[in-house]
Order: C-alpha cells, then sequence, then structure tokens
C-alpha cells in the first residue's frame, strides 16, 4: 500500500490531496475532516497531518 503526497491536488504539502487520490474521493472532503476536527477541538487529526507530511513519500519519488 503506497500512500504518496499528491502533486497535482496540492495545497500546503500535498498528504490530504494524497489521501484523496488513494481512497478514491475528492481531496477537498478530506481536507474538509481535517479542518472540522481542528474547529471541533479534537485534536488527533492535526498530529496526524504533521505525521503524514513527514513520512510519506512524494509523487515523483518513484
Amino acid at each position: 500500500m503506497n500512500i504518496v503526497k499528491s502533486e497535482r491536488h496540492k495545497m500546503i504539502t500535498g498528504v490530504c490531496g494524497g489521501l484523496g487520490e488513494h481512497f478514491g474521493i475528492d481531496p477537498a472532503i478530506v481536507r474538509i475532516g481535517f479542518v472540522a476536527s481542528f474547529f471541533l477541538g479534537v485534536g488527533f487529526p492535526v498530529i496526524a497531518y504533521i505525521v503524514l507530511a513527514a513520512i510519506m513519500k512524494n509523487e515523483n519519488y518513484y
């Protein structure tokens, strides 16, 4: 299972775009989920985003 950062749907680091492409959903929905969870006070997605940004490879890495 290779989830990579997206270069086409990149806003900040490409994490949400990569997740959206991998799971076959619109990357905007993934972004809305991260932002909504941030404003609802759930801290885990913010930490998860930072970790994913650090460990996910770039799309053009392969």
